[in-house]
């Protein structure tokens, strides 16, 4: 593989994104890209020289921890260990199922919900979420009592595709709908502009990826999800 040569944009889609319509959110270093990391913790190589490879260990020398969405689990670069890898299934949906009726407001999200929406991302672990990630794109939740209890929204958007992400659902509040109503609505707002979707879930997460099924997504790739730290 050369420099930015891929066989599809979803085959490295964190590369595909911050060297595409999110490049604004990129910090670059030599070979090395990642998102800045107020955003997210997304990070890869320009291509696979060795160049590209001590750059990315300077990089996550230089802002911290990084996780890679590859083909492969890849060798770490130098001054850098392997603090975990997963193998994730990554969907993608052309349609999306019908909606249906449900008893409980989708509200918008925003900046003013911005330290709700990390709470409830941090205890429930949807996967990378910081201070500035709701800004990648537009996200909708369920407020119960006041409460948010419940997000879904948009994050990496290589070019034709825009990723679902974000969803997540209290503890406390599970079991009433909540995830597939707003991930629904997610998706059919992303296809009703002319793109794709796509995800990601743990591979070994069967039931996610029931429901996505149940939503209209189906299996592309499998990719891993290597998160990578400093020594």
């Amino acid at each position: 593989m050369t420099a930015n040569v891929l066989a599809h944009v979803l085959d490295r889609p964190v590369v595909s994104t911050l060297t595409g319509r999110q490049k604004h959110l990129a910090v670059q270093r030599g070979g090395a890209i990642r998102m800045h990391p107020d955003f997210g913790l997304f990070a890869g190589t320009l291509d696979d020289s060795p160049e590209g490879l001590a750059d990315l260990g300077a990089l996550v020398r230089e802002m911290g921890t990084v996780g890679l969405v590859e083909p492969t689990t890849p060798s770490p670069p130098p001054g850098t260990r392997i603090v975990s890898s997963a193998p994730c299934l990554q969907m993608v949906a052309e349609r999306v199922a019908p909606a249906w009726d449900v008893d409980f407001d989708m509200l918008p999200l925003g900046d003013a919900d911005a330290a709700e929406m990390l709470a409830l991302a941090t205890l429930t672990k949807p996967g990378p979420f910081f201070s500035r990630t709701h800004q990648l794109g537009d996200f909708i939740g369920v407020r119960v009592d006041g409460q948010l209890v419940a997000m879904a929204g948009q994050r990496m958007r290589p070019d034709g595709y825009t990723e679902a992400s974000g969803v997540c659902v209290h503890p406390d509040h599970r079991g009433k709908g909540y995830a597939a109503r707003l991930l629904r609505e997610v998706t059919a707002t992303i296809l009703a502009t002319g793109e794709k979707v796509f995800l990601h879930s743990y591979a070994d997460n069967a039931t996610a990826i029931g429901l996505y099924e149940s939503l209209g997504y189906r299996g592309r790739a499998e990719v891993m999800f290597t998160i990578l730290a400093a020594d």
